[in-house]
């Protein structure tokens, strides 16, 4: 498709009307998924949670908790068919955006170290590693560990 006739992609707020949509993406792409509770519970929370649209197609979802100084990566899903098109860094550039504007330093995530296209993701993006949480997430053959990683979040230069 010609790139000038492309629908353009536009990051929108989540909301409860969304949820079909984000959990079908969710649990096509992750074998422990979170649930309905767990986006509605963000959502009411006040959490800084988005959704990204191509043509009105639901493509990705991301959900950022915000403490004091930083702001906690909790989910991000790219629809499977849309993955590697450069949905999930615009997604992970939305949640660094949303986590300055909430006054937050850095960035932190944890990813399992199974993950090897979302390790991809944040490592271009310059994520440091700077813990490990032993048997954080469930497993197929019991839990495995996640990868704790930061990035300080300073303004991007256009």
């Amino acid at each position: 498709m010609n790139a000038l006739l492309a629908p353009r992609s536009e990051m929108l707020p989540m909301n409860i009307h969304d949820l079909d949509e984000v959990l079908a993406i969710e649990y096509r792409v992750y074998p422990f998924p979170w649930g309905r509770g767990n986006f509605a519970d963000s959502i009411s929370s006040g959490y800084s949670c988005w959704v990204c649209r191509v043509g009105g197609e639901l493509v990705g979802y991301l959900v950022v908790m915000l403490a004091v100084d930083d702001a906690h990566l909790l989910n991000l899903g790219v629809a499977e068919k849309k993955q590697g098109m450069g949905y999930g860094a615009r997604l992970l550039r939305q949640a660094m955006m949303a986590g300055r504007q909430g006054g937050a330093t850095s960035l932190l995530l944890e990813v399992r170290p199974s993950n090897e296209k979302a390790l991809a993701l944040y490592r271009h993006f310059g994520f440091q590693q700077i813990g490990v949480r032993r048997g954080y997430y469930p497993a197929a053959q019991g839990r495995e560990d996640a990868l704790v990683l930061t990035h300080p979040l300073v303004e991007l230069k256009a």
